[in-house]
């Protein structure tokens, strides 16, 4: 053992000698859920039977939030309850720093036994992570099935989608099937194997329901029949629109925009019902583990929290995949069962957030970090008991990338009733939204000179936030990766500077 490791285990153990009655802790992370994908909030058609029943025995965040929305930099917040500009994990190409604290390692030092199943997908290592004594993980994105000819739905090239089964402990070992039920084994085995005299963590980190959307055949092509409406955009229907950034209607022809959606002219509609689909799996999942826990008796002594690492956008503003500020983006769901301490049907309004998740399952366990954390527990509000001092605003990051330089250096400040979200690096405006009147987005305000105070306000707010983090300095990492810089021949082409960035000659001032 390391000094690094022996400090963590002293520190654990010191303060927390009492073992036996520390609650069993599992973790279900699925990919790229956002939150209103969910049966329980009135979903036109997607029914989530397993997920529904966490929220009507548990608690259901309302408001919850990632700090980055991209795959790495938010596994990465989870995981040390950090913004990205502090671990540094800022795209979905270079590795996890090996100076970061993960809080499993707490957990594991304090006797909990831990295990990973599933997407790391920090760089495209699959090889053990400290904190775990059980692990089996893939690289990079992973595949659906190992053979595309097992599934009758069929996709795309997806970058880092590597076949090359998994890594169980250091053992290479095949992946024989559909990966959503496959993970889902691998959890109910380690279950049957584990030490009933210890408590334990369970981290099912779901490869589902990243891009491209494969659902397995018992779900494949159930909600074909489902009509779903089209988004209006600021380029097909711009009088919906107030003050749309120039950015964003020029990325509506990118990978990552409806006009030549992943180079290929994806059909929106199309893609949303596979996605439902194979969010029908993880769902199946859900049910297995709850059902698996309740058989074992184990259910009631279990803090179940589920959540996804990021939204994704269909089409909404013209945009597709995350990265943004926008809701459609960076709004997950969130919920957590465990009746004990936890009353059924409780709904959290305040705005948590990813980098919450460490410090709340700390508390669970009746530990703390010994190293600062950016995130706060959110345990109390979950016991319905709130919290008059709970954050006001919370910070959201993304850091341009050189891979898909369509989407800038953008950060914002999350507030319960504004949105304010300011660009970095590229000739713009910013915007402001009333998110309780304008859910959707529409109607940018920040050139509303009713507004100037409020902007001046959570401008002030956000360099507060970055400069209590010590985030005023941006990471800067080695271009790795393919970079997908096009636009579509023929396209639309590049968008107007807003009507306010032009002035006549002669003139002067601001």
């Amino acid at each position: 053992m390391n000094l690094r490791s022996l400090s963590i285990a002293f520190f654990s153990i010191l303060l927390f000698p009492a073992l036996a009655k520390r609650p069993n802790i599992v973790v279900i992370l699925t990919d790229d859920h956002r939150y209103d994908a969910l049966g329980f909030l009135g979903h036109p058609f997607l029914k989530t039977p397993h997920m529904d029943r966490l929220a009507a025995e548990g608690v259901h965040f309302q408001n919850a939030y990632v700090t980055t929305s991209l795959c790495s930099p938010s596994r990465a917040s989870i995981l040390t309850g950090l913004y990205a500009h502090n671990h540094r994990v800022v795209d979905n190409y270079n590795p996890v720093g090996k100076s970061l604290t993960f809080f499993p390692e707490l957990l594991q030092s304090a006797g909990y036994q831990t295990a990973f199943i599933g997407k790391w997908h920090m760089g495209d290592s699959e090889e053990k992570q400290r904190g775990f004594d059980y692990w089996l993980s893939f690289k990079g994105q992973g595949v659906y099935v190992p053979d595309p000819a097992m599934l009758k739905a069929k996709g795309r090239f997806v970058p880092q989608a590597t076949n090359s089964g998994f890594n169980i402990n250091g053992k290479r070992v095949a992946q024989k099937g559909y990966i959503t039920d496959e993970l889902t084994d691998y959890a109910e085995e380690w279950l049957g194997a584990k030490d009933d005299t210890k408590p334990f963590f369970l981290y099912v980190s779901h490869k589902g329901v990243h891009a491209d959307f494969l659902p397995p055949d018992r779900h494949a092509f159930k909600y074909d029949e489902v009509l779903i409406p089209t988004p209006p955009t600021p380029l097909s229907h711009p009088t919906l629109f107030t003050d749309p950034p120039m950015w964003v209607r020029n990325q509506s022809n990118s990978r990552h925009g409806v006009e030549f959606a992943y180079y290929t002219g994806v059909d929106m509609k199309k893609y949303y019902r596979r996605y439902c689909e194979a969010l029908l799996a993880v769902d199946d999942s859900v049910g297995r583990l709850l059902s698996n826990l309740e058989k074992s008796g184990e259910l009631e002594d279990t803090v179940v929290l589920y959540l996804g690492d990021n939204g994704f956008i269909f089409g909404e503003h013209g945009l597709i995949d995350k990265r943004c500020a926008y809701d459609e983006s960076i709004r997950i769901p969130m919920l957590m069962r465990y009746p004990k301490s936890l009353k059924p049907g409780t709904k959290v309004e305040k705005i948590v957030a990813n980098i919450d998740v460490a410090p709340t399952l700390l508390e669970v366990a009746g530990l703390k970090s010994k190293k600062r954390m950016d995130g706060e527990s959110f345990w109390q509000l979950a016991k319905g008991k709130g919290s008059s001092d709970w954050r006001k605003y919370l910070l959201y990051e993304y850091y341009w990338e050189r891979n898909y330089p369509q989407t800038p250096t953008n950060h914002a400040v999350i507030g319960e009733d504004y949105k304010y979200i300011r660009y970095h690096g590229v000739w713009d405006q910013d915007e402001l939204y009333h998110t309780k009147s304008d859910p959707k987005e529409r109607k940018n305000l920040f050139n509303d000179s009713s507004q100037e105070s409020r902007i001046t306000e959570m401008n002030k707010a956000l360099f507060d936030l970055l400069a209590d983090s010590s985030g005023e300095n941006m990471p800067l990492l080695r271009d790795r990766g393919t970079k997908y810089l096009h636009r579509k021949s023929g396209g639309s082409r590049g968008a107007d500077f807003p009507p306010g960035f032009r002035r006549d000659a002669g003139t002067s001032g601001q």
